[in-house]
């Protein structure tokens, strides 16, 4: 028996192919359950998942009170079945063959989680959407996370989206923190890797990822998983990975340099030709994911929204943290 858990909040416009990518899966269904954890939305998608749950058995709607994501899983993983359990995304659509080749690799290492890497795909047709979702696979816009830019090996990493667990790791090392609103599953594959654990990334299995389909959207969530990095840090009594720092870094240097270039004709040139780099690398790093004009000029802007808003989210995290201990932000998103 295998348990899918999958955190949902008003989703009605992806909820339908998520669910069909799921009872299209080739691993028996009456071997595996799906629990849907809705953190009470207030749209059709408590209808939607309830209709399916009529139709297929092994559909079960929870419901989440809290309203963020760690609760929802910590939800399904208190109510699961299973002795394997796979942690979704309602955003992706997933391939047929999803369960049932992270469970067999699983089953054949010593990894305690593995899981696949993104196709980040456009929410729509347009060129912000397009060159959203370009941003969010180029190593220019993501670093060196391998699960967002691709890679042609499998690879012992730091972290996996939509990861495939023994459940018995989470008896071992504990559920997903609920402190933290985002980057719960930077966390808990930090604390696996600081217990001795093994994290597998399997290029061969391949998710597509709707990427948010605003500019507004997507640095808002780039900011969160910048707020809550510093916590992370904390709980883990050290940094994740070394990529975090570059935006905050950027960030802060895009600040003091500004300031500087008030009091130095040196330093005003200096910033301005690092600003001006930036750009054309921007543009450099577009022409290798689209050939579209529209596309390709949107890239800067928003390779942008997302160093700049992960790096003050950061920055933000950091004094949260030093003056508080803890970061309160509410978000189901």
């Amino acid at each position: 028996m295998i348990t899918i858990i999958c955190p949902i909040y008003n989703e009605e416009r992806r909820i339908e192919a998520c669910i069909q990518s799921i009872i299209e899966q080739d691993f028996p269904h009456e071997e595996m359950e799906v629990l849907f954890v809705d953190g009470m939305s207030t749209d059709r998608t408590h209808e939607i998942v309830g209709t399916y749950s009529q139709q297929y058995p092994f559909i079960r709607l929870l419901d989440n009170p809290k309203r963020i994501a760690p609760s929802a899983l910590n939800i399904g993983i208190q109510n699961a079945k299973g002795d394997i359990i796979i942690r979704l995304d309602a955003h992706a659509r997933y391939p047929n063959n999803y369960f049932s080749q992270l469970v067999s690799k699983l089953r054949a290492t010593d990894a305690d989680n593995v899981g696949g890497v993104c196709n980040t795909l456009p929410a729509k047709d347009t060129p912000m959407c397009r060159a959203i979702a370009h941003a969010m696979s180029s190593p220019f816009g993501m670093g060196n996370s391998h699960f967002r830019i691709g890679t042609d090996r499998e690879m012992w990493v730091d972290t996996v989206p939509f990861g495939c667990f023994r459940r018995d790791i989470f008896d071992k090392i504990g559920l997903f923190d609920e402190e933290l609103v985002r980057n719960q599953d930077d966390e808990f594959n930090g604390r696996i890797i600081r217990h001795g654990g093994k994290i597998l990334l399997m290029p061969q299995v391949v998710v597509d990822y709707f990427a948010r389909d605003t500019i507004s959207k997507t640095a808002k969530m780039f900011y969160q998983y910048g707020l809550f990095k510093p916590l992370v840090n904390k709980k883990l009594h050290k940094p994740t990975t070394l990529r975090q720092f570059f935006p905050p870094l950027f960030l802060a240097g895009v600040i003091l340099g500004g300031l500087l270039s008030f009091f130095s004709v040196t330093i005003m040139w200096l910033y301005f030709s690092v600003l001006i780099l930036y750009i054309l690398l921007g543009l450099f790093a577009g022409l290798r994911c689209t050939h579209r004009w529209p596309d390709l000029f949107l890239m800067p802007i928003v390779f942008a929204a997302i160093h700049f808003s992960y790096g003050l989210g950061y920055l933000d995290g950091i004094i949260k943290v030093l003056a508080h201990g803890k970061i309160s932000v509410q978000s189901n998103h």
